[in-house]
């Protein structure tokens, strides 16, 4: 025999899921875009890395080391150097590059930017004595 409160719950679980499933997604979607901003700023500082050891010779420049962080960022991702701005100065004392670009959106309306440095004494040929 059937009461009458038992009849109150019915279809209650398809409500919840209705809840809980966009709530969920949201977390998943979150995740995912924390990722991809974790890889962009790992990108960026690689990048950076690899200018300032292009312009610390004594034949480098700042062009070839930004020259050299471009190329990094075209080969392992074209997302990435898209939107990427490269800055490098070199003086007889140091080298300094600095990335920074737009992280690729899986969110709508969050607009992540990632940055990374790198700096290096500059290189000189000095002559035996």
């Amino acid at each position: 025999m059937r009461t009458l409160g038992s009849r109150g719950e019915r279809g209650d679980a398809a409500v919840e899921v209705v809840l809980a499933v966009p709530v969920l997604l949201f977390l998943i979607m979150l995740v995912i875009q924390m990722g991809l901003c974790f890889h962009g700023d790992q990108l960026v500082e690689a990048a950076a890395q690899e200018g300032v050891q292009a312009g610390r010779v004594p034949t480098g420049s700042s062009t070839s080391a930004e020259t050299r962080a471009h190329d990094f960022l075209d080969r392992l991702s074209p997302s990435v150097a898209a939107s990427a701005h490269v800055w490098a100065a070199r003086t007889s004392e140091v080298t300094r590059v600095e990335v920074t670009s737009r992280v690729q959106q899986v969110l709508p309306g969050l607009d992540l930017t990632v940055s990374g440095s790198a700096e290096a004494p500059t290189e000189r040929f000095r002559e035996d004595r």
